[in-house]
């Protein structure tokens, strides 16, 4: 069913998230992963802003630093014991989204499961979101694995949060949690 699993990576928590979970889908379909990590535009400013006293190839260094990524990401799958391979592709003439797309339709992937924020209203207006013009254009099926929610500032967890509810009896008949 899902045998071609196509897994953009970006090193961010959600995306690891995401490699975690198309690593137990190819477990249980007995598929294959191809890592993707793509240097865009938005990278190049944003490394410009960051490294703003280095004068050297940004573009070579974001491409550095995503194969480095795909190194740590395919170590990952192979100990898991999953086939893998990865690509490291870059664009200035177009949006991440596109060039995702096009790796999951020239490769061609049954599957494409990535992280996602899970932006919701102005954050997602303002933002704009990658994941989903994939789910929107991709011609494969898209897995979404959505952050964890975080607690807003100031506001503090619940009880059932910070610890969980359990009983045990002895007799192994129930237990809650």
């Amino acid at each position: 069913m899902f045998q071609q699993i196509l897994v953009p990576v970006d090193g961010s928590p959600t995306s690891m998230q995401g490699l975690d979970q198309a690593i137990a889908v190819a477990r249980l379909a007995n598929g294959r992963l191809r890592l993707v990590h793509v240097v865009d535009e938005l990278s190049a400013a944003m490394a410009m802003d960051a490294y703003s006293g280095y004068a050297g190839d940004w573009t070579g260094l974001l491409r550095e630093n995503g194969a480095k990524l795909l190194v740590e990401c395919r170590q990952k799958v192979e100990a898991a014991g999953i086939p893998v391979d990865s690509v490291l592709r870059d664009t200035f003439d177009g949006a991440v989204h596109e060039v995702i797309i096009k790796e999951a339709a020239s490769w061609p992937a049954d599957l494409i499961v990535l992280g996602t924020h899970g932006r919701r209203g102005a954050k997602r207006l303002f933002l704009g979101s990658s994941a989903e013009q994939i789910l929107r254009s991709a011609s494969a099926p898209v897995l979404l694995v959505r952050a964890p929610e975080q607690p807003a500032e100031g506001e503090a967890a619940t009880a059932a949060e910070r610890e969980p509810f359990r009983v045990h009896l002895p007799s192994g008949a129930l237990a809650l949690e």
